[in-house]
């Protein structure tokens, strides 16, 4: 029986240039870390892009995709061999690609980090995911400037190894979270509760249960790909349901 890839830890670290992300990637994949363990995120990507929507700062705080399917596809990078790859919109960043799990965290199913610490930008995001506040500026700040974080899910017992190979691929503030990156429903979602409190704050009771439903079968239909899921729920609830003046989908659609 192969043995089960045990994420404990998560290590982060910033780098100046495109290539260097693309060779600590190469590593990082050929010293076994899953693709779907390993997250990137930065603004000047050279790759060709094919994005097929945007998402904006109010999409972000509601936690739903509204504008459509933002996920597309890198090419001539190495990102095209991650999940979930995007651009999403991050308050005092500015667009963004992000891929890996760090892109279900920003928009946030079950975390809803940013979706409850928008005004703060990504800062408060990190610092929810326990990173300290001056950390998590410094890593903002580069963001801004243009250059590239990248973040490693790995077992405990390696993280001295990891470490290493972060910072002899070229990467600098490298910090270690002591934990993985929290998934969105990966099993499915047994019930409205494990969903974001922040997500069930903009979401009817019936709204909530026909999201969880939703999202379950979706995750079926689509190889536990949780990103497809979430947006498959969310398009499930504004089908159904308007927003009321609150900003609670709660006004079931009137058919003509």
């Amino acid at each position: 029986m192969p043995e089960v890839y045990k994420p404990e830890r998560t290590i982060s670290a910033v780098f100046k240039e495109e290539k260097q992300v693309n060779n600590v990637i190469r590593r990082l994949l050929d010293r076994k870390v899953p693709r779907d363990h390993i997250s990137v995120m930065g603004r000047n990507f050279q790759a060709e892009t094919r994005i097929a929507g945007f998402i904006t700062k109010r999409d972000v705080i509601l936690g739903g995709l509204r504008t459509g399917a933002i996920f597309g596809s890198l090419f001539g990078s190495l990102l095209s061999l991650l999940t979930g790859v995007g651009v999403l919109f991050i308050p005092f960043v500015g667009p963004i690609v992000a891929a890996g799990p760090i892109g279900a965290v920003l928009l946030g199913a079950a975390t809803g980090a940013i979706a409850g610490s928008a005004g703060a930008g990504l800062v408060s995001v990190l610092t929810t995911l326990g990173m300290p506040e001056d950390k998590a500026t410094i890593y903002q700040t580069r963001l801004q400037a243009g250059e590239f974080l990248v973040m490693a899910e790995v077992p405990a017992d390696r993280t001295g190894e990891y470490q290493l190979l972060m910072e002899s691929a070229g990467g600098e503030e490298i910090h270690t979270i002591e934990k993985a990156l929290p998934r969105a429903c990966s099993s499915g979602c047994n019930s409205p509760e494990d969903l974001s409190p922040e997500v069930r704050s903009h979401l009817s009771t019936e709204a909530q249960h026909l999201f969880v439903e939703r999202y379950n079968a979706a995750l079926n239909e689509n190889n536990n790909d949780e990103t497809k899921a979430e947006q498959a729920a969310w398009e499930a609830v504004h089908q159904k349901y308007d927003e009321d003046e609150n900003g609670v989908w709660s006004r079931a659609k009137t058919r003509a």
